[in-house]
């Protein structure tokens, strides 16, 4: 690694995890990252440090105005004992795209993938390896300087905390059902809704909700303007096998350019497969279905690699998917992309960075 940090070790660590029960988001590991940044000074003092709260001003802007950032990545231990990062610097590249909206300071991309090698490997001893599991990493940046006014912050924090996982989904691959939302809006052109920030998530919690109280486990949302095009799951991409297209939503500014989605039209780009970025309006999707030409829908993302979906419901109809089993071309792409994230698989795409 071309950056080194000084390292804090915990006085205390804690107890890990039962790997059988392990739920997502919900346990964290003994250390953490930090390193501040200061106007007319960059980035500085980057180091590692023992896992516990932060101290901030009440004033801080990210509590008044949502100056902050987010980013979700994983390490795996391979069957040799390797550790492995998936597509890092991808991720590294996403933050500044969101740094350049939020007008958050750019961050070396080299320095930023060292750090979270830095702290995996300092946390190595908690990343699980029973089958579904891994060790989510959250990188994100705070705005604290302490100012009650609207323009950008002038002190930040970067932040990078670890968290041994289980599946996204409590049913793990077992297809998930669909609520279609045509009330409210994630994104509109010129929004934040390519950024990765927590106010589009906060955003979208009231839908979530409701959602979830008419028996449903996520969203899809259409488009904020129309409200016809299909764009994207609460957490995650969508794509929709409708004939011999595979089709998903275009990076127009509106949605996440999610990296799981970005390996999965590479993937299936290399099988031959007729992988198209289009608008696709919930009616084609509709009628689609009616003619039985709707085979197969699976949702793409960090947090669950691929989610099959087994029932979408638009207006009151229900669509079965597939029987509401999981499709082939979802349960091949997980299996590829699970297998190149665990070692299970060989790399072909050179798309794993080893943390040494």
């Amino acid at each position: 690694m071309k950056y080194n940090f000084p390292i804090t070790k915990n006085p205390d660590p804690k107890a890990k995890p039962d790997p059988e029960t392990l739920r997502f988001g919900t346990d964290f590991t003994d250390h953490m990252f930090i390193m501040d940044y200061e106007d007319g000074k960059g980035w500085h003092d980057g180091r590692i440090v023992p896992y516990g709260p932060l101290s901030l001003d009440p004033a801080a802007v990210c509590f008044h105005y949502a100056q902050e950032m987010f980013e979700g990545l994983k390490a795996y231990k391979t069957p040799a004992g390797k550790i492995q990062l998936f597509r890092p610097d991808m991720n590294a590249k996403r933050t500044n795209r969101t740094n350049d909206r939020l007008c958050i300071p750019q961050i070396d991309e080299e320095l930023y993938v060292d750090a979270i090698k830095a702290l995996v490997k300092v946390d190595a001893d908690w990343i699980p390896q029973k089958e579904g599991t891994s060790l989510y990493i959250r990188p994100f940046i705070i705005a604290d300087e302490p100012f009650l006014g609207v323009r950008r912050s002038r002190h930040y924090k970067f932040i990078i905390i670890l968290s041994p996982v289980g599946p996204y989904y409590e049913g793990g691959l077992t297809p998930t059902k669909i609520y279609v939302e045509d009330k409210y809006v994630r994104a509109t052109d010129g929004g934040t809704g390519e950024a990765k920030c927590g106010g589009n998530y906060a955003a979208s919690l009231k839908a979530q909700e409701e959602a979830h109280e008419k028996g449903y486990e996520q969203i899809l949302w259409l488009d904020g303007v129309e409200r016809k095009y299909v764009e994207e799951i609460g957490t995650s991409n969508a794509f929709f096998v409708i004939g011999d297209e595979i089709v998903t939503a275009p990076l127009d500014g509106t949605i996440l350019p999610g990296i799981t989605r970005d390996s999965v039209i590479a993937l299936l780009r290399k099988k031959g497969m007729n992988i198209v970025e289009r608008r696709l309006t919930i009616d084609e999707v509709v009628d689609a279905y009616k003619k039985g030409n709707f085979k197969e829908m699976f949702a793409s993302g960090t947090a669950a690699v691929i989610s099959p979906v087994g029932e979408l419901c638009y207006k009151g109809e229900t669509m079965v998917i597939n029987g509401g089993g999981i499709g082939p071309i979802a349960q091949e792409l997980y299996d590829t992309l699970y297998g190149i994230q665990t070692g299970t698989i060989e790399d072909d795409m050179g798309w794993t960075v080893e943390v040494e």
